[in-house]
């Protein structure tokens, strides 16, 4: 493809993307295909010679379109939302073509120093103290990994990334048993052991119970275990229950464990200073993440992750072979030394497009709409005969299920909810997703799609309410 072609195929490729944005409405929302039907229609071998341009673009729209499931749909209420804001959308297009790789300030000095003041609005922005460093990762997983070998590297006086932990201790990892997935991934990943991850129950809220982690901490500790690492969370996943973060910073801080935060999803509605009741005591913490690929409306992947002591975390990953050595090291961030990878993308870019086209008071309106959403909705299930509040609402995810009246029978209620969900993603109008709440079948409903208003929550409500009458009418 020479340089005409490009401009020529990029103008329709971007016609087709406005187009895509403005009518993605129009699409189901979750595709209405079976397993293997998009791979049945693509050829088992490569191509011997080179296709036009055209005919890829043709196949895309008639067998990949057909497959994807619509993140940027108004009426998509599950997961949590996937940040594909129109700006950022053109901040990765300009950063695609680049294609600059950002390990090091000399290899993309712009890339560099964007990041370092990216991340100082983002920590003005969400209130964090101002002695935190930030460094953009890829994601809150990799995050957690790397917040549990910096609490290893530091625990041993960086010894385990030299003589490895066949003579360290039995070290110990605590977390709430709401907690994401990716804390018992990372827990492996880092070679401690899934047995020495220690799930602490949690209250009626959903939240960790602070005397209940102290318990398992001394009864650890007597048994001659280490405790090394507590990873709280600011919304959890199931139901963005809020972990009691200064109590739990505390008893860190009295048994010397590394304190990790994960604020995935709600650390965005941190940006409103009403709701930094959730981050009381954040100042306590060693590290703290949260995605603004998800709720600050910029593409996948760009995930926010601060430390209150760079050093340790540039000691534990930090290699310098000759290739690498530059006259500035000593003067710049070299973020290839602040998390896994050597190799970085330029994610920056679209934080910076997002920031200044929003403005801090433009997101603000918008986070704030989007927890009004949600109150609109819990209102309605709270109000609404057969329908069930099943936690708390903290930020804009509202747990419901619908409870037929005479029905107690919590196999049977789990029946008629999954049936219901069953129903409402095959009609391709709206998806919602599904979690347990003290072993409870519960739906999920979340009000954050950049692009929902309203209007869409009322059809969203609608449709739910239609499609419940079948079960809760027997």
């Amino acid at each position: 493809m020479n340089i005409s072609e490009f401009k020529t195929q990029a103008h329709l490729l971007v016609d087709w993307m406005a187009d895509y944005l403005e009518n993605v409405g129009d699409n189901p929302v979750k595709p209405q295909i079976k397993p293997g039907e998009i791979k049945n229609q693509l050829p088992s071998v490569p191509p011997e010679h080179g296709e036009s341009f055209t005919a890829i673009f043709e196949d895309f729209k008639s067998i990949i379109m057909p497959g994807i499931t619509h993140w940027q749909h108004p009426q998509f209420f599950a997961y949590f939302p996937s940040g594909g804001s129109e700006p950022s959308i053109l901040a990765e297009m300009l950063s695609a073509t680049l294609a600059t790789q950002c390990m090091i300030w000399m290899t993309s000095p712009a890339a560099e120093e964007l990041e370092e003041q990216m991340m100082q609005w983002l920590q003005q922005a969400i209130g964090l103290p101002s002695n935190f460093t930030g460094v953009i990762q890829d994601s809150s997983s990799s995050a957690t990994l790397v917040s549990l070998i910096c609490a290893r590297e530091s625990k041993s006086n960086f010894g385990i990334n030299k003589s490895g932990m066949s003579q360290s201790p039995v070290y110990r990892i605590y977390s709430s048993s709401h907690a994401h997935s990716s804390v018992e991934k990372g827990v492996k990943i880092a070679g401690f052991g899934s047995d020495n991850l220690v799930t602490i129950p949690t209250d009626k809220s959903f939240a960790m119970d602070a005397s209940l982690l102290e318990k398992a901490i001394k009864k650890d500790i007597a048994n001659n275990y280490v405790p090394l690492s507590v990873i709280s969370t600011i919304g959890t996943t199931s139901s963005t229950a809020v972990d009691p973060i200064e109590s739990i910073g505390k008893l860190a801080l009295k048994y010397g464990c590394w304190h990790h935060i994960d604020a995935s999803y709600s650390g965005t509605a941190l940006i409103l200073p009403e709701m930094r009741w959730m981050s009381k005591g954040v100042e306590l913490c060693d590290s703290f993440v949260f995605n603004p690929h998800k709720w600050m409306f910029t593409n996948f992947d760009c995930s926010a992750y601060f430390v209150k002591d760079k050093t340790k975390l540039i000691n534990t990953f930090s290699i310098l072979p000759e290739y690498l050595k530059t006259p500035e090291d000593k003067l710049v961030n070299n973020y290839r030394d602040w998390g896994i990878p050597l190799g970085r993308r330029f994610r920056a870019l679209k934080l910076w497009f997002v920031l200044r086209t929003y403005g801090i008071k433009g997101l603000q309106e918008k986070i704030r709409d989007h927890i009004k959403f949600a109150q609109w909705f819990k209102e309605k299930v709270e109000t609404t005969p057969g329908f069930e509040l099943m936690s708390p609402v903290s930020v804009n995810l509202i747990c419901f299920r619908i409870h037929p009246l005479g029905v107690n029978d919590e196999t049977e209620l789990e029946v008629i909810n999954s049936r219901l969900l069953q129903k409402l993603n095959g009609s391709g109008k709206i998806l919602l997703t599904q979690t347990r709440l003290n072993e409870h079948y519960v739906l999920r409903f979340v009000s954050g799609q950049i692009h929902s208003k309203l209007e869409n929550i009322i059809t969203g409500w609608q449709l739910i309410l239609s499609a419940s009458q079948e079960f809760l009418s027997r």
